[in-house]
């Protein structure tokens, strides 16, 4: 059958059609069926490492999400050697298991931020977000200066981290809960994850680590740079051999 033929027959054009989106579909699909799970498993020594925000950085992703960071930063490192050597080690899907919605995004007139966290000092996210081409020249990235001014609003944490755990994020309420989260992610990570010490948990975070450089308040800065601090620093791939989690691709 000529090329032709097809072109100029829309019963053989629509119908060839179908067919190679049909196979192209069962080429995707089909595969999935005879996959456990398509989460990796991170793990070590039995404990899960990739562990839900804590109240200060879900806070933080909040303001992340309000201020437009999505549109120009993406989070997800592909697995192209480019990036790899750029970034980093492609994105796994364990790391957005608790992200509602995931933050992967389309587009990068930013770098991606996927690993971002712990590259830079707290100071250096402060100046940068305060005054981007102080630090980066040539930066197209809008002045963000009220962060530092504004000061937290905290007091619904425990209500943003009760809506979480409705659409799956294990944030406990009650001893079980608590129970099975020392079990998950170690007795360290799970008093962070109590929803009865929320916000105890946020002011002691943001107190502790002076993410905004000011011990004296609990700032929009001090979220902000509290949940980029955390971005890629759950998985520590020199644990893990070579082709681990490509088992799970």
């Amino acid at each position: 059958m000529k090329h032709e033929t097809i072109e100029t027959n829309a019963g053989w054009l629509i119908a060839l059609t179908l067919v190679v989106i049909s196979i192209g579909g069962l080429a995707e699909i089909v595969p999935l069926y005879f996959l456990d799970d398509t989460v990796e498993e991170v793990k070590v020594n039995g404990i899960e490492t990739v562990r839900p925000y804590t109240p200060l950085e879900v806070r933080g992703r909040d303001i992340y999400m309000r201020e437009g960071c999505y549109l120009c930063h993406s989070q997800m490192i592909r697995p192209f050697r480019d990036e790899a050597l750029r970034y980093g080690h492609y994105s796994l899907a364990a790391e957005s298991k608790f992200d509602h919605p995931f933050q992967w995004g389309s587009k990068r007139t930013g770098p991606d931020l996927a690993r971002v966290g712990q590259k830079y000092t707290n100071q250096w996210h402060v100046q940068h977000l305060v005054e981007p081409r102080s630090v980066v020249r040539g930066s197209i990235m809008p002045n963000y200066p009220w962060l530092l001014e504004n000061k937290l609003k905290y007091k619904d944490i425990a209500a943003r981290m009760k809506a979480l755990k409705i659409v799956g994020v294990p944030y406990s309420e009650t001893k079980a809960e608590y129970d099975n989260n020392v079990k998950r992610f170690g007795k360290d990570v799970a008093v962070f994850l109590d929803i009865n010490q929320a916000e105890a948990n946020l002011i002691n975070q943001a107190i502790t680590n002076n993410y905004d450089g000011d011990k004296t308040n609990v700032t929009e800065m001090d979220a902000m740079v509290a949940y980029l601090q955390v971005l890629g620093t759950m998985v520590d791939f020199k644990k893990f051999d070579d082709g681990h989690f490509s088992t799970f691709r």
